[in-house]
């Protein structure tokens, strides 16, 4: 059985995404292969990070004594981890639970897509303004349902072209759920509107990181 290293598991609501306002069990696995210029998790990439090993049944365990329904894996980058497929089965069995993956955009997203039930991706596409966008694994675009997410984080105008030119080219407001996000503290979200308004982004979605309104910026576990 596979041990994982998860640098932390809190409860709190989800900040961003399709289930916003939420409540959610987090479970932070350590590292991640992109190295973004806004992570506001560096921390936990970091070699030196605290973690704690977890098999699949400690983990599931853990997420089962919360009473919560909604999980979210998160990292770091979760679906580099070895045997995270086991995870995402266990945790598809059961039929109380709903899990959400937030993945970085490069990694094969196919390879999970045969599990019954399966949890829904949070997939990032990393614009420019990220340092990672020749990173993006764009075939993830063809597996992607109406259940997923595509968030773009958006730092200045020339990201939001960017956006625009991929949410058109694949046309992605028909085949899931559309985000664009401010980089915190880059952007007024003001200018994102009147981009959307300009360019009448219909079923695209504004949305920003409610936990970094609730809490400190910088906190940690919530």
């Amino acid at each position: 059985m596979s041990n994982f290293k998860v640098v932390e598991i809190f409860e709190s609501i989800n900040g961003e995404g399709a289930r916003a306002g939420q409540l959610a069990v987090f479970v932070r696995f350590a590292f991640c292969n992109l190295n973004c210029s806004y992570c506001d998790t560096k921390w936990a990439n970091e070699e030196n990070a605290p973690y704690t090993l977890m098999t699949t049944d400690e983990i599931y365990n853990r997420i089962k004594e919360t009473g919560i329904k909604n999980i979210t894996l998160t990292g770091g980058e979760p679906l580099l981890r070895e045997g995270i497929k086991d995870l995402l089965e266990k945790i598809a069995s059961d039929e109380f639970l709903s899990c959400e993956i937030e993945t970085n955009g490069s990694i094969d997203l196919k390879q999970f897509c045969d599990i019954p039930n399966r949890p829904y991706f949070t997939m990032d596409y990393k614009l420019k303004s990220s340092g990672m966008e020749d990173k993006m694994l764009l075939s993830n675009f063809d597996v992607l349902d109406k259940n997923d997410v595509v968030k773009f984080v958006s730092s200045n105008r020339e990201d939001l072209q960017k956006a625009l030119y991929i949410i058109k080219k694949y046309d992605l407001t028909n085949k899931c759920r559309v985000y664009i996000s401010p980089v915190f503290g880059s952007i007024n979200p003001e200018e994102i509107v009147d981009f959307m308004k300009e360019n009448k982004l219909n079923n695209v979605n504004m949305q920003l990181q409610m936990h970094k309104i609730i809490w400190d910026p910088d906190k940690r576990g919530v």
